[in-house]
């Protein structure tokens, strides 16, 4: 009876032993699959350039990494993901290995000069809204390994020296987005049947332009060619030639203004704020040029009062549409 007791007692021990073991090594595998946790933030130097027809722009900015483990060193497999002619850029380390800091962790700053490179939407310029983005994702680890968190010791995870003018443009609140993306393939890779997820950092830099000083650059010359065109009804209708020189003389120094103003612009598939300007233009332009040519083979037969009041009912109309649609172009852009 007593040897069965003992057996008992041993086998309950045995099995209250393993439980304890099991409960305890539990959190450890749980916290070992846990992803490297890399803290990031940005110091923008300087913008050096807008290139607005290959969709580029030249940063100068500081990157930093915290993180605990030692074996990795996201400062080295780090990877930018929308770098603009990567042969050009120049990267250095600040410190030769990662510093450490007082609570523990591993710290490590470079700096990253070079171009980069986000699509341009230009439909509405000239009041057309861009951002700069660095695209950043680690070469080596996916989601599983590593994952990018804003950096909460600073203020901001992301700030720009205040100092920095773009002509043209007005910086806004730069913004850190942290997320995931997914790689529909495995890159060759046996040991992976599908794609992946990747840890992906997004610094956004938001710009935007002056809206009256750029109104007043590329719409007071249209205005202006269209109060010439519009001044030709108050000429009287027997100096036919005279008429028509300013009308036509008005359409060519539209085109050319049309051509100069977008010169600096890539060619795209879409029509602009400004080019559907140009066009409700081109529109009053041929309108007038069609009432003079009309008013000439009337004004033989028609009294000069009864054509004048046609030419003032024709210049009001066609004012007033024009003024509606430009009002319309505007309010969605604005």
């Amino acid at each position: 009876m007593k040897d069965n007791r003992l057996k008992s007692f041993s086998g309950a021990g045995l099995v209250l032993l393993s439980l304890m073991i099991f409960f305890t090594l539990l959190p450890l595998e749980a916290h070992a699959e846990e992803p490297e946790k890399v803290v990031i933030g940005v110091h923008v130097n300087d913008i050096q350039e807008i290139d607005l027809r290959t969709h580029s722009y030249r940063l100068d900015f500081y990157l930093w990494f915290r993180w605990n483990n030692p074996e990795i060193n996201p400062a080295e497999s780090i990877e930018f993901m929308n770098s603009f002619e990567p042969e050009d850029h120049v990267r250095t380390l600040i410190y030769d290995e990662p510093q450490k800091m007082p609570d523990g962790s591993l710290y490590m700053v470079l700096r990253e000069r070079g171009k980069f490179s986000a699509k341009f939407p230009l439909n509405d310029f000239p009041f057309d809204k861009q951002k700069l983005t660095i695209l950043l994702e680690d070469s080596v680890s996916d989601e599983k390994g590593l994952i990018y968190v804003a950096d909460p010791a600073t203020e901001v995870p992301i700030s720009i020296n205040k100092d920095i003018y773009i002509p043209g443009f007005l910086i806004g609140v730069p913004v850190l987005e942290i997320g995931k993306f997914f790689y529909d393939t495995n890159f060759g890779d046996l040991n992976y049947k599908g794609g992946s997820n990747y840890s992906r950092a997004k610094f956004i830099i938001p710009l935007s332009r002056p809206e009256i000083s750029m109104a007043v650059k590329i719409f007071m010359p249209i205005v202006l060619i269209l109060l010439c065109t519009a001044l030709v009804y108050f000429v009287h209708p027997v100096y036919i030639e005279g008429r028509l020189g300013v009308v036509i003389t008005a359409l060519l120094t539209l085109v050319a203004l049309q051509l100069t103003s977008t010169s600096a612009l890539p060619e795209v598939d879409y029509l602009l704020l400004t080019d559907k300007v140009y066009l409700l233009s081109y529109i009053f332009i041929i309108v007038t040029l069609a009432q003079i040519v009309l008013t000439s083979s009337r004004v033989k037969q028609e009294s000069y009062e009864k054509v004048i009041k046609r030419d003032i009912l024709v210049l009001f109309v066609s004012t007033a549409m024009m003024m509606g649609g430009m009002a319309l172009i505007l309010m969605r852009a604005i």
